[in-house]
């Protein structure tokens, strides 16, 4: 049979039968294909002829990207590779064994099998890292089947939205996760699980705590807090955002008319876009959610309307958490500011309702749960608690059967908590560790990590810092030069993104916002100094005059330009700024022609602006401190403007509203940021601070993600132990508050087959004259040629060639090297010192090799003795930390030789490989201030050169198993903290 092309008016009848096929399986198993294709054929005029497996695999072999067939199959296909609970398959979701077992539901031949393979290939996105307690699974498909009715809602809201279905697949997953972690709300015996999810800063945590909540009311978790945030404006954002998505139209209104809802002003609830059910969920089968809190209004007294908090019960004689009077009960949700005597309120009332408190599954949310929710007082007897932390505790106390999670994306004040105080938040239970979702624009995305000198220098294509970063070096506080710059980049991309309007035919509201932040303190009056010094400058831009036109066209071709033509992604770049004339004006009407470009947003009532990016477009310059610092979404945020200090790790993190999803003009967005020459007297460079605090996080996230690796059916590292594993990169950036740092010290890493790199290295002329001696016999023991090592990944990353001195040190002679180093922070290299201790001593490993990598060129080369090798310039990025010291394609050759990777295809490298032998990577480093010195060739004092390594243990070296970290414990009592506040990190 010949098949017919797929987008033509012909395959109609296969389109229409395949259609019908997957509408049938569409919520359930898959079925026997050509059976039911040979089924839904009777219905469908000229349908027969394609109802065949031959047809289906000949179409599959002639589809397009984006033709209707692979679309449909590839929707259905994602949703039972990721289905939760499934009856028909025990395999995990997005498994190849799940792939098999759909397969076999269908009953199809191996080749279809292949066809669909290919155009449909296995989505294998990151998954939601675990750290958790062991506890007896209670959340199975038997008891999900049948009792889901927010969940499958909220699903149908976000694809009507425009999420992909690997999106909303991504989402069932990272949220059962969660859920499967609280008590079930059926269990006689009442358990309060307290878990922390992790997140990124304005990365969708808002979403994931929406399906939790979702999940959790359709398990039987009738009484919902959420704890909104600090300020009424990110309470009322929540509010919103539940109502919208979760509550729906009919549990908003209960029997009232349209025009009586607290939203009847709200375009989107006039334009119907809030879930909505059919009728009164309680009337088609499911169960109501009755709302305490409305849009504008936080929880209150009840006084005789404390009936609202009373939960019915069918079978009076039976506690409320048992199934029969669980699951025909109505939900109660409240969003809570974290206010002391809103929580007060709620207490209060709680203790006076009828029904057992000690009967009702509650779910507490707490977003943004490093904030005001954990207790700063020192952990003593006779100290009280904090205000709010006091009212959480109280909370905790009053429901036996509350489950609480925190979410956040900056954990460290929640892990530093004392485990063993019962009555507090720590994270007993859990830590989940969401992935970085498709689309995300993070902090890494404006940082050049690994990226050191390649070939051809740094340019706008591999350098995040060139293409997004714009450096403000304000000498005299009357400088607004660099201000009226970003306020002309705003400008600029408003332009582009009307521009790529017009010529990709998006629609109006493709880029509804347009905004700018500028932040550069948390005091009122100065907001209100700046919101007069920006308008002033908006009004002098003379944006229509030939000046304003010439200083628009430097910019557009200096900058927009170059980095748009490497970033753009697919959307469309303007030829020329002649081409992008038309818009600016436009533009400059869209942002100021109300004759208010500016918006202040904080807590002067008479200085404050309404930001309700739900009511209105907003194309603005926002001003604004603590109200945009955290937990509020600045939406079509573009161009930021950030000369805000901080100390504190955690605080500076949730200060970057430049994090989010950009979709369609990821290439335009800027970041005006204050850099060292600016805070040098203060010892603080924003954006390597910003640098520094990514780091920290990057490295929490893959710590948790190695150790959640269970075994023999127990995690590694349990919740209590997760504090040593966070790192300090800055010295002048703690992690958190230090009197929350205490619980446990980090005794030993083992790092077997693992890439290993300290920082820490001295600043003490003393001791890098102290460690130059200790290297020097290894240098001068180096044979004179070259040896090249090669690794061949194939593919895109291809060969890692490069050309390097090679010598060898036994295991005791290397154990005596590294125990004799010295270091500016030597907690940082003791961990990894005490696994190398107990290899050598446990003979788990032989020899090291090491490694001096060489430039290409001559140059850069200085006699260390009888020997001469390549220097290489660092800097100490985060001072007096070094940034990365290695380079990447000196890696692979090194984990070759210890057996973390397969044949090299390189004689000279598998003539190194052997069992038990490590490697030593080794970096002479000279530092900025002595580049000249160093360019002579000339002898140089030893204690201007930093010795650098990286290393790689045996892969084989494992002294415990598969158990990679050991711990002790801290009394918390003593106040011992896990980190040194005087060296640095660990």
């Amino acid at each position: 049979m010949t098949v017919q092309p797929l987008h033509t008016p012909d395959t109609t009848p296969r389109i229409a039968l395949h259609q019908a096929v997957l509408a049938d399986m569409a919520g359930s198993k898959p079925k026997r294909l050509v059976r039911a294709m040979r089924y839904q054929a009777d219905d469908i005029p000229g349908a027969s002829d394609y109802a065949t497996e031959e047809d289906f695999q000949q179409a599959l072999r002639a589809v397009d990207p984006g033709d209707q067939l692979l679309e449909m199959w590839r929707k259905q296909l994602i949703w039972w590779d990721f289905a939760e609970y499934p009856t028909w398959s025990e395999a995990e979701p997005r498994t190849e064994e799940r792939r098999t077992d759909i397969y076999r539901e269908l009953v199809v031949d191996p080749g279809t099998c292949k066809l669909l393979d290919t155009v449909c290939p296995l989505t294998k996105a990151a998954a939601p890292v675990v750290i958790a307690k062991h506890r007896k699974p209670w959340r199975t498909g038997e008891s999900v089947h049948g009792r889901e009715w927010y969940w499958p809602n909220y699903k149908r809201l976000l694809v009507e939205k425009g999420w992909s279905p690997e999106a909303v697949a991504d989402l069932g997953v990272a949220t059962d996760k969660v859920v499967e972690r609280l008590a079930d709300p059926t269990e006689p015996a009442a358990y309060q699980s307290k878990g922390l999810v992790v997140g990124y800063v304005q990365s969708g945590k808002t979403a994931n705590f929406t399906g939790v909540i979702a999940k959790s009311i359709d398990a039987g978790y009738r009484l919902i807090i959420v704890l909104g945030g600090t300020l009424n404006l990110l309470r009322d954002q929540t509010q919103r955002r539940l109502d919208k998505e979760l509550v729906g139209r009919e549990n908003i209104l209960r029997g009232a008319g349209e025009y009586e809802s607290d939203y009847y002003d709200d375009p989107e609830w006039l334009q119907r876009k809030f879930v909505e059910f059919g009728g009164m969920p309680s009337a088609l089968g499911g169960f109501d959610i009755v709302r305490l809190t409305t849009r504008y209004d936080d929880y209150k007294a009840l006084l005789q309307g404390i009936v609202a908090l009373e939960f019915e019960k069918q079978e009076p004689a039976l506690p409320l958490y048992d199934a029969r009077n669980l699951h025909r009960s109505s939900a109660r949700l409240m969003v809570v500011k974290k206010n002391k005597t809103v929580l007060g309120k709620l207490v209060k009332d709680l203790k006076k309702i009828r029904t057992p408190l000690a009967e009702i599954p509650v779910l507490i949310i707490d977003d943004e749960s490093d904030e005001a929710s954990v207790n700063t007082s020192r952990p003593k007897p006779d100290t009280e608690r904090t205000a709010i932390n006091q009212k959480i505790a109280e909370l905790l106390t009053l429901l036996p059967r509350a489950q609480y999670i925190g979410y956040t994306a900056t954990p460290y004040a929640n892990v530093f908590i004392d485990p063993s105080d019962t009555a507090d938040i720590f994270p007993k239970d859990f830590i989940i560790s969401l992935p970085r979702p498709e689309g995300y624009m993070g902090a890494a995305d404006f940082h050049d990590f690994g990226l050191i000198n390649p070939d051809g220098g740094r340019t706008f294509a591999n350098s995040n810092e060139l293409a997004h970063i714009r450096d403000v070096l304000v000498t005299d506080e009357d400088d607004t030069e660099p201000l009226e710059r970003a306020i002309d980049m705003f400008v600029l991309t408003a332009a582009v993104k009307l521009f790529r309007t017009d010529r990709h035919g998006l629609d109006e509201g493709f880029f509804r916002h347009h905004t700018m932040l500028i932040h550069e303190s948390n005091w009122v009056e100065a907001h209100r100094e700046l919101s007069g010094r920006v308008n002033d400058l908006w009004w002098k831009s003379g944006y229509s005059s030939s000046h304003g036109h010439e200083r628009l066209r430097r910019l557009f071709e200096t900058d927009i330009a170059p980095v748009s033509e490497v970033r753009s992604r697919g959307y469309a770049v303007p030829d020329s700024y002649e081409e992008l004339v038309p818009y600016v004006g436009v533009a400059v009407q869209n942002i100021g022609g109300d004759q208010r470009p500016v918006l202040v947003v904080n807590g002067d009532k008479d200085l404050n602006d309404e930001a309700d990016f739900d009511r209105r477009s907003i194309w603005k310059i926002l001003i604004g401190g603590q109200k945009l610092s955290r937990g509020f979404t600045v939406e079509g945020l573009t161009v930021s403007y950030f000369r805000r200090r901080s100390t504190n790790a955690s605080a500076l993190m949730q200060m970057g509203r430049w994090f989010g999803f950009r979709k369609g003009y990821q290439d335009l967005v800027r970041l005006y940021i204050g850099r060292e020459e600016e805070y040098g007297k203060q010892g603080i460079d924003l954006y390597r601070a910003f640098e520094a605090v990514c780091m920290d996080e990057e490295t929490f996230r893959r710590e948790l993600e190695q150790y959640a690796v269970m075994v023999d059916g127990v995690p590694q590292v349990t919740p209590e132990q997760v504090p040593p594993l966070v790192s300090q990169h800055l010295p002048l950036l703690k992690p958190t508050s230090p009197n929350k740092m205490y619980n446990a010290r980090l005794v030993e890493i083992q790092s077997a087959g693992r890439w290993e790199e300290p920082t820490a290295y001295p600043t003490a002329i003393a001791d890098l004259r102290h460690n130059s001696n200790l290297w020097l016999p290894v240098l001068e023991s180096l044979p004179v040629r070259n040896l090249t090592l090669t690794y061949n990944f194939g593919g895109d990353l291809g060969n890692h060639t490069y050309a390097a001195r090679i010598g060898r040190l036994m295991a005791g002679e290397a154990l005596d090297l590294f125990e004799s180093l010295r270091w500016r922070a030597p907690s940082q290299f003791e961990p990894h010192l005490n696994y190398l201790r107990d290899i050598t001593g446990s003979q788990l490993i032989d020899d090291w090799i090491v490694i001096a990598p060489q430039h290409n060129r001559d140059g850069r080369r200085l006699p260390f003795g009888s020997c001469e090798l390549s220097w290489f310039e660092r800097d100490r990025r985060r001072d007096p930390l070094f940034g990365a010291i290695s380079d990447p394609k000196h890696r692979a050759a090194a984990l070759r030789v210890a057996g973390s990777l397969a044949d090299s295809s390189d004689p000279h490298t598998e003539a190194l490989a052997a069992d038990k032998r490590g490697v030593v990577v080794l970096y002479p480093m000279i530092e900025p201030n002595h580049r000249a010195e160093a360019s002579l060739g000339a002898p140089i004092d030893p204690g201007k050169v930093v010795f650098g390594f990286g290393f790689v243990a045996p892969a084989s070296a494992r002294p415990y198993g598969g158990r990679l970290v050991r711990f002790t414990t801290v009394d918390s009592s003593k106040d011992a903290a896990i980190i040194d506040a005087a060296a640095g990190a660990q």
